[in-house]
């Protein structure tokens, strides 16, 4: 089976040694993705526009791999603060209120960057 590493040319993806995400077969996995754009925090302070912003790079991800949000099976998120559970919930229901993945949201300790509110990864199988 082939591999594919689909790269996001973010400098961090050498020096930790990881993909923005891997196509195996027919299989996508996309890796922890927080709002950062370089080092700019997008919606910082702001769950619900962090959130936004992420799927819009898992979804650039999923593209690259060829792939779409229609193939996500599963999300995961991992937030720094679960009373904005309702902010994140909104933002994913904007992008899945049809494909309806299954998903997780934890609530960690923290992230890398302390500005960070939400990480999130998602797994996707291609029909």
């Amino acid at each position: 089976m082939k591999r594919q590493n689909i790269s996001s040319g973010a400098k961090w993806e050498d020096v930790v040694g990881y993909s923005r995400a891997v196509r195996m077969g027919n299989v996508v996995e996309v890796a922890g993705t927080t709002a950062i754009d370089g080092d700019q925090i997008i919606g910082e302070g702001n769950a619900y526009e962090q959130t936004k912003f992420i799927f819009l790079k898992i979804e650039k991800a999923l593209k690259d791999a060829g792939a779409s949000l229609s193939d996500v099976i599963r999300t995961r998120m991992y937030v720094t603060d679960i009373s904005k559970w309702e902010e994140i919930g909104k933002a994913h229901g904007e992008f899945f209120s049809k494909i309806k993945p299954v998903t997780s949201m934890v609530e960690v300790k923290a992230l890398i960057d302390p500005r960070m509110l939400v990480e999130i990864e998602v797994s996707a199988v291609i029909a």
